[in-house]
């Protein structure tokens, strides 16, 4: 109960940071935003590896860090909505946000690096890449010619009061809640259920991430031919099947591993196919609306990591905390299918005005 609260806290710290991202995003552009937040991040890891916590509650400080780095996700899609025509936003959108991927690396070298160097060093090394990525993006990066201003916390009450808003951040409590909470929770869960070592437990979950990660862009391709919420309706029926087979129980390693691999699929798929709908239903709003549907991400991850956790400890399985969350793909298969007639309908008129947002 204890590890899947900790490894879920920076996932829902970022949830939370991830709005105030996006109105950060709105007031003063994602170039400036990003580099604020890749500095912060550097320098409390930094920081953290100085200090060298070693009792579980000062683990919740490194948490937080984490939240922010968590947190760019509400950065990096609204800089890349704002270059892309209505017809290419599934597909643009869907590529930088593979960028998920990093967690994939995370999980494949720091079990194999704590083991060699002590785990506290891990958060100094990681230091390293995210020093080369912050001089790229300061060289390579470019502000959106044209800004959507944000116009302060007033202006999203209309979003707010929009049920498509709310939707589109249930949807993506699914799609990247799983995502991100089996990203987080998947290494501890083949340790203990199938008895594998923490750097093996931690290359198979690297292998399903890697690919939730890379199919993104397909899902947003997907999108953009059929629908978003077409798309969403298809996926969420097959997350359904896949996490109450796991739910109920899988006897090894070999059944368990393709069943995660396809759910990483789906749920990979569904995360592109969401924010294909972003800019297409809200397209003045981009910057809020993916803070707030980004948040939503976030906190589907805190739920369902520290609920396997929570189950494991009071029941002795796992199964339950996947039952439930197989039931959660089921309200969202449900509410899909209505989207997709009522949406149908609107599609002209949002293209016309995700046109007059673009930059000339």
């Amino acid at each position: 109960g204890q590890k899947g609260l900790l490894v879920a806290t920076p996932v829902l710290a970022g949830a939370l940071l991830r709005v105030l991202a996006g109105a950060l995003v709105d007031h003063f552009g994602p170039r400036r935003v990003a580099i604020g937040a890749q500095i912060l991040v550097i320098a409390g890891l930094s920081l953290t590896w100085l200090i060298a916590p070693h009792s579980y509650g000062a683990l919740f400080g490194v948490a937080l860090v984490l939240g922010v780095a968590g947190a760019s996700f509400a950065i990096a899609l609204p800089l890349v909505s704002a270059w892309y025509p209505p017809q290419y936003q599934g597909t643009a959108l869907g590529i930088a946000g593979a960028g998920n991927s990093g967690t994939a690396l995370a999980s494949l070298f720091a079990p194999g690096l704590a083991v060699l160097y002590g785990w506290v060093n891990v958060l100094g090394l990681a230091t390293l890449p995210l020093t080369a990525v912050l001089v790229a993006f300061v060289f390579l990066a470019s502000e959106p010619p044209q800004r959507r201003s944000g116009g302060g916390l007033v202006t999203w009450l209309p979003v707010l009061r929009s049920g498509g808003c709310w939707l589109l951040m249930f949807f993506y409590g699914v799609t990247f809640g799983g995502f991100v909470g089996l990203a987080a929770f998947l290494t501890i869960y083949f340790n203990d259920q199938y008895g594998l070592p923490p750097a093996l437990a931690g290359s198979c979950t690297a292998m399903v991430v890697f690919v939730g990660s890379f199919v993104r862009p397909l899902g947003g391709a997907m999108a953009d031919r059929i629908g978003g919420a077409r798309a969403l309706r298809i996926l969420f029926g097959l997350a359904v099947v896949i996490f109450a087979m796991i739910g109920f129980g899988l006897p090894t390693i070999w059944f368990a591993f393709p069943a995660f691999f396809l759910g990483m699929v789906v749920l990979g798929l569904g995360n592109g196919a969401v924010f294909q709908l972003v800019p297409t239903r809200f397209p003045g709003r981009v910057g809020v609306l993916t803070g707030l549907v980004g948040m939503s991400g976030g906190v589907g991850g805190f739920y369902l990591a520290s609920s396997l956790g929570a189950a494991r400890q009071a029941t002795g399985s796992y199964g339950p905390g996947f039952l439930g969350f197989a039931m959660v793909a089921l309200v969202a298969f449900v509410c899909a299918g209505v989207c997709h007639r009522r949406w149908a309908a609107e599609r002209p008129r949002l293209s016309a005005e995700a046109d007059a947002a673009l930059p000339s």
